[in-house]
């Protein structure tokens, strides 16, 4: 017969499977903080009209100061993590690179756009050692503890230290997830963590074509006026 499992172990599982659903509760609420339904899913892209995004003061990888009206005009892919990461931001990164190879020449109207919530390490020069491992085109940025967590804010990103006492080195608790932005700024469209990196490049190719059948309407605006 199969022994029984000690007592103390099935408390220590039953404490990390309460420890996640917290965490993945933590994070959703910060994405819904209205207690919203939430939105529809295609293969891990996640849409929604959610109040995210807006105005922010952060310094890029090169030291350049910038704010989000630096990138007005560009469709933002947006990732919010931090350099020591040892595989979950790796590999969203790598993600978001590989879709950008998919979008081939819409590439260039697409700027990805990687985040820190570790702004104590993650410097402008630690940063820029790290973007280039994963795309040329890979924009770090950094800033105040208050920065960061203004950014963060906007975008409904929840982040927390997670520190053992008496140790020096730490991991940081963070959402795993991708934005798409619009070329105004606008919210368009949030990526689950590990989605695929053709349906991320496809969902941006779509809001691509929409914009452009948008905008080559006779009743757009600009047109109107010409």
């Amino acid at each position: 017969m199969k022994p029984a499992t000690p007592l103390p172990v099935i408390g220590i599982m039953l404490a990390a499977l309460a420890a996640i659903a917290v965490a993945s509760w933590v994070a959703w609420s910060w994405i819904a903080p209205d207690g919203a339904n939430a939105p529809g899913r295609t293969g891990g892209v996640l849409k929604a009209e959610m109040n995210i995004g807006g105005p922010f003061e952060l310094v890029d990888h090169h030291g350049n100061p910038v704010t989000d009206k630096t990138f007005r005009g560009q469709y933002l892919l947006i990732y919010f993590g931090y350099g020591y990461c040892p595989d979950v931001c790796p590999t969203e990164l790598a993600n978001m690179a590989a879709a950008l190879d998919d979008l081939g020449g819409k590439a260039k109207s697409v700027t990805p756009l990687f985040i820190t919530v570790d702004p104590e390490r993650d410097t402008p020069e630690f940063l820029a050692d790290y973007v280039v491992n994963f795309h040329p085109r890979l924009t770090g940025l950094t800033g105040t503890p208050e920065n960061i967590k203004a950014v963060a804010k906007a975008y409904k990103v929840y982040y927390a230290k997670a520190k053992k006492p008496g140790e020096a080195e730490y991991l940081m608790d963070h959402t795993s997830f991708v934005y798409l932005m619009a070329p105004d700024g606008r919210f368009l469209s949030l990526f689950r963590g590990h989605t695929d990196p053709k349906t991320m490049a496809e969902t941006v190719a779509r809001f691509m074509a929409e914009r452009d059948t948008v905008t080559r309407s006779p009743l757009h605006p600009k047109r109107a006026r010409g």
